[in-house]
């Protein structure tokens, strides 16, 4: 019995060495991530060198700036974030607390080592910082979960969503919700009425529809969908009944122009 115990305290010791310096070690390779700057200023090359590399060879003039600015939250309409989080598993996101200490430590070490991770909000916050960590081209679960750690002490959850929904890549030249908008519907996703950013919802993630509903293929299925996701919101008290059922009488917007 007592040898038993000291090879439990010697691998613990030994953890608490071990785990420690690979933290460091990882950390000591990956890009500067001391602040949004250091984030905001790796981003700007690589998504402006994107856009740019459409727009050199359009006639007609996209009036969305190439520039990558800091994402602001406040701009993001509120309507699209519930629906994102939603949709992320985490309809009660700014109702609980950041997930922060021992928690999150052991999110993000359970994360590595198992592939899983505990229940709760936590959770999307961990899905974002690694998703903003693939966007900084860092590679690989030990990377990306200390990646994450740097961006979460000094990144809030509305930095986090707003971020994330900057940096997705939707086809050349085309990154983050502004431009998807502009894209699908030519509009400033601010103009955008509930029923338009439930189907604007369909192009980002889990759903991927970007490319059906510039197609404006199968008008029907995405209207299904756009309905289904509508009802949901109402659902978890996110919108009114009847801003949905509004909203789902509305056609789908590549239609109208038929």
């Amino acid at each position: 019995m007592k040898s038993l115990l000291w090879i439990v305290l010697f691998l613990l010791g030994l953890a608490g060495v071990v785990i420690p310096l690979t933290y460091l070690y990882t950390a000591s390779k990956l890009p500067p991530l001391e602040s949004e700057f250091d984030v905001q200023k790796q981003l700007k090359h690589s998504i402006e060198g994107e856009r740019m590399s459409l727009r050199a060879g359009q006639y007609e003039k996209n009036p969305r700036p190439i520039t990558f600015g800091p994402p602001d939250f406040s701009r993001l309409p509120k309507d699209l974030v519930a629906l994102y989080i939603r949709h992320m598993g985490c309809p009660r996101y700014f109702q609980t607390p950041r997930e922060d200490g021992r928690a999150w430590a052991w999110r993000l070490f359970t994360g590595v080592t198992t592939g899983g991770e505990p229940p709760g909000d936590g959770g999307c916050e961990r899905i974002l910082a690694m998703r903003i960590a693939s966007a900084l081209n860092i590679q690989g679960p030990l990377a990306q979960s200390v990646a994450a750690q740097r961006l979460h002490t000094f990144m809030q959850k509305d930095q986090l969503i707003a971020y994330d929904l900057a940096i997705i890549y939707f086809e050349r030249g085309i990154v983050g919700v502004e431009d998807a908008s502009w894209s699908l519907f030519g509009r400033e996703m601010g103009e955008l009425q509930l029923a338009e950013l439930a189907e604007l919802q369909l192009a980002l993630p889990p759903f991927g529809y970007y490319g059906d509903l510039k197609a404006c293929k199968n008008p029907t299925v995405i209207r299904q969908n756009r309905n289904m996701l509508l009802e949901d919101l109402a659902g978890w008290k996110l919108v009114s009944e009847d801003r949905a059922r509004n909203a789902m009488a509305q056609p789908v917007f590549c239609t109208r122009s038929l």
